[in-house]
């Protein structure tokens, strides 16, 4: 199949030209232009000569294909068993073997820049997305603010008569415009183009827990882990009862769905039951592991015969090296991502058996890319219970001999667990490095499955033309007969930067027609033409913070004939220097057109937004949130870390005493909570979910209109260190306790919740019944880290709080 750009004349597979489909409709401006009829006006409807058009309602091209991409997260090519990898993947095995394996797409090496492209069409960095929100800084390649002039896929679709819908992971808004009030414009039903949207903004969440938003509407999950939630479930549930709904009203509209869970990013969250499928299965180690899964890759035809299996690099342990008590500890790790991988792949399989009863899957084109990037390293050497320790900085705390003790709960909704490097390692073979590391095929390449029998003759074939996540967007457009807009909302478009992978659905020996790729991130970069590719390892995934890199000037490139060599195994820079610096000379072209440059390798310095040039949601040392308030984002909170703090609460307490949370920041993972317990207040200080710290007052709050305050007082000497609790009812003094250790970063993806505690619970000291939920009526909480913590009256006037309110508007 093939269409000329911008135009929308449609073609057979073959090269021959068929009808044009637009059928006489304009459809390169958007939103088409509304057209008033010309002609005789009547004075009475009833006269013979009053004709007008019927109104029809709007729809894209006959014929034009309903649409499903399913994105999975941080899956590797070595990962599921449809590429040769060890977690069972029947459902996408199914789909491959009426589809095409794609064996040669590539994603570029990171989440949110991978999403980017793919919802655009267009190179990360010419949309803003250089890396993920978080590090956004004010370089144009790297704002995270994707410009006007390159329209979402689903506003184009939607713009031409599609039905809309993305469910999962939204991982493109902007940090600044992250909270409840918005502005939109980068949400998915905002300038996403998506008309209904059910998932979670950020990077990662709690399976259990999650934070969910319909449309930009926060909103609890219906059960709780107890009673058998998890994500999973939960966003098939909701793609399944759109997508009936949307066929039922309207039968002849076409959707597109973007599915796209948490899953298998970590945390690594899944049932007992899942897991357990995999015991023993993992026991011989992450180095034989990949030689399992490479020989099953030659089996399946997903690598050449001829394929060579990369080293593992010096910084990898082996596993014969590991400690033997660590072992099992490892093996479990690994036997919980893959009942993830297995679950995952079981909920997918849910909603294509909706299409199936549906009887419209045969008309629906499916993308299914398994993995946004390879596989995640971010979880150190050895692993981790909660990733937030590593991510922490105190990987130390976490042993052999205090991992033990919790390995059967790994996985449950008692952790935030992410595995080893050495699996991440296993789950990118045949390839060298991880997520993350741009330059090598291990961050790049992942498994993909094309699956549409109306439009795709062969079955269970593999294709390996070279195509990357930007060529999604334009082979969408091709399929459905849409030309790629030249003005969308009156704003001239960027032209498409992928090239439409529809040339090679009928024909294996196509000639590939993405010849010219460039990859980068965090300085790890490489560049892809013609077979050939020069890459260089700039800084590695999981050495964290503040690390003293090379210049980049002084970085060692790789030269790989990949016509040749599948796996980038034989460095070939020293036998041909000349083909090394035309790639080299090449890269830096690619560079100045998309918006690489400069270059940046920074990591916690741009995690510091008056560093990174970009805007902050909260100023100030004080804030005022009114209750009842649930999971505001802590971007969107006042920094409490690493100084002297104080929280004060107007509360009304019932007769009946006072009961549960007034504020609360964090969850399992780390956090605190100020509540009362038994009519007293309290407070929870919980360092990285190690140790749970707890301070109560002495006396009941009194029934009645009265503040309770916490005062925290920082010891200083730098980060992550110790202070005092203590704690006021109406300015008199309660209570007073003691902190070793505090944590110096976010407390992960959980959020502050007000009058309640939304989310996983910061501590397990609540009443026996789980109660979270305030008694009485919790009026405002007020946030402070400035002079006003050491306030003396531990008070705060009304006229204070009014002054604290409006200075934030």
């Amino acid at each position: 199949m093939a269409v000329t750009p911008r135009t929308g004349t449609k073609g057979s597979s073959d090269g021959s030209k068929t009808k044009n489909r637009h059928e006489g409709v304009q459809r390169s401006v958007l939103p088409i232009p509304d057209v008033t009829p010309v002609g005789l006006t009547t004075f009475d409807a009833k006269d013979p000569d009053t004709k007008y058009p019927p109104i029809r309602p709007l729809r894209p091209p006959t014929g034009a294909p309903n649409v499903l991409i399913v994105l999975i997260d941080d899956a590797g090519f070595g990962s599921s068993s449809a590429f040769g990898g060890p977690c069972h993947t029947p459902t996408f095995e199914k789909l491959a073997a009426g589809g095409l394996k794609y064996t040669r797409f590539h994603t570029t090496a990171l989440c949110s820049p991978t999403r980017a492209a793919l919802l655009s069409g267009r190179n990360h960095h010419s949309v803003g997305m250089g890396s993920i929100t978080e590090f956004a800084t004010s370089a144009p390649g790297q704002n995270s603010m994707k410009p006007n002039t390159c329209a979402a896929l689903a506003e184009t679709l939607k713009l031409n008569g599609y039905s809309t819908a993305q469910f999962g992971k939204c991982h493109e808004v902007p940090v600044w415009e992250s909270s409840a009030i918005g502005p939109f414009d980068h949400w998915p039903t905002g300038g996403g183009g998506f008309q209904y949207f059910y998932g979670f903004i950020g990077g990662e969440t709690n399976q259990y827990y999650p934070g969910l938003y319909e449309g930009t509407t926060h909103v609890e999950p219906a059960k709780t882990p107890e009673e058998g939630y998890t994500l999973n479930e939960d966003l098939a549930d909701h793609a399944i009862a759109w997508v009936r709904q949307q066929k039922a009203l309207a039968p002849d509209k076409p959707f597109f769905v973007y599915y796209a869970p948490g899953a298998t990013h970590a945390p690594h969250h899944v049932p007992t039951e899942w897991a357990d499928k995999y015991k023993g299965k993992f026991d011989q180690g992450w180095d034989t592991l990949r030689e399992e899964t490479f020989a099953r890759q030659k089996t399946l035809g997903v690598i050449p015969k001829n394929c060579e299996l990369t080293k593992r690099h010096p910084e990898i342990p082996a596993w014969d090296a590991v400690d033997p008590k660590m072992k099992p500890v490892l093996c479990r790790q690994m036997e919980v991502y893959a009942g993830f991988m297995e679950q995952t792949d079981h909920y997918v399989g849910r909603l294509l058996d909706a299409l199936v009863d549906l009887q419209i899957l045969d008309d629906t084109v499916v993308y299914l890319i398994i993995g946004d990037n390879g596989a995640s390293a971010e979880g150190s050497l050895q692993g981790t219970f909660n990733e937030m320790v590593t991510l922490g900085g105190f990987a130390q705390l976490e042993s052999a001999e205090s991992l033990i003790p919790k390995i059967n709960d790994f996985g449950t909704p008692k952790s935030y667990n992410h595995y080893a490097v050495g699996w991440a390692h296993a789950m990118d073979t045949p390839y060298q490095w991880t997520k993350q590391v741009a330059s090598h095929w291990g961050g790049t390449r992942n498994g993909t499955v094309v699956h549409w029998p109306k439009g795709i003759k062969s079955k269970g074939e593999v294709r390996t033309q070279f195509h990357h996540v930007i060529d999604v967007a334009p082979t969408i457009l091709e399929l459905a007969a849409l030309p790629q807009p030249l003005m969308v909302n009156g704003v001239l478009q960027r032209p498409i930067e992928g090239v439409s992978m529809a040339y090679s659905f009928n024909d294996a020996a196509a000639a590939e027609r993405h010849q010219t790729q460039y990859f980068e991130m965090f300085g790890n970069r490489g560049i892809y033409h013609k077979g050939w590719t020069a890459v260089t390892k700039h800084r590695t995934p999981w050495e964290t913070g503040i690390v003293k890199t090379v210049a980049f000037n002084d970085d060692q490139w790789e030269l790989y004939d990949t016509s040749k060599d599948w796996s980038q195994s034989r460095d070939l820079a020293k036998e041909q220097p000349e083909m090394l610096h035309k790639l080299q000379q090449l890269w830096l072209i690619e560079a100045v057109k998309y918006n690489v440059l400069p270059l940046d390798d920074r990591m916690a310095e741009r995690g510091n937004a008056e560093i990174a040039g970009r805007p902050e949601l909260i100023a100030g040392d004080r804030q005022i949130v009114f209750g009842p308030t649930a999971r505001v984002p802590g971007l969107a909170m006042i920094t409490l870390q690493n100084k002297s703090h104080a929280i004060t609460a107007d509360l009304d307490v019932p007769r009946s005493g006072a009961e549960g949370v007034i504020a609360a920041m964090g969850g399992i993972t780390g956090g605190f909570s100020l509540y009362a317990r038994n009519g007293k207040p309290k407070y929870c200080y919980n360092f990285f979910g190690l140790q749970q710290t707890l301070v109560e007052g002495a006396s009941e709050i009194p029934p009645g209109r009265h503040q309770v305050r916490m005062e925290f007082t920082y010891d200083g000497g730098g980060i992550a260190k110790g202070g005092t609790v203590s704690l006021f009812v109406d300015g008199t003094k309660s209570g007073e306790g003691r902190i070793e250790q505090t944590e110096p970063f976010a407390f992960g993806e959980e959020t502050c919740d007000v009058g309640h505690e939304g989310g996983s619970p910061v501590t397990t000291d609540y009443s026996h019944n789980g109660r979270t939920t305030f008694s009485g009526k919790v009026h405002w909480v007020e946030f402070d880290a400035g002079v006003a913590s050491d306030d003396q009256n531990h008070l705060i006037t009304p006229e204070e709080r009014l002054q604290v309110a409006m200075a934030k508007q």
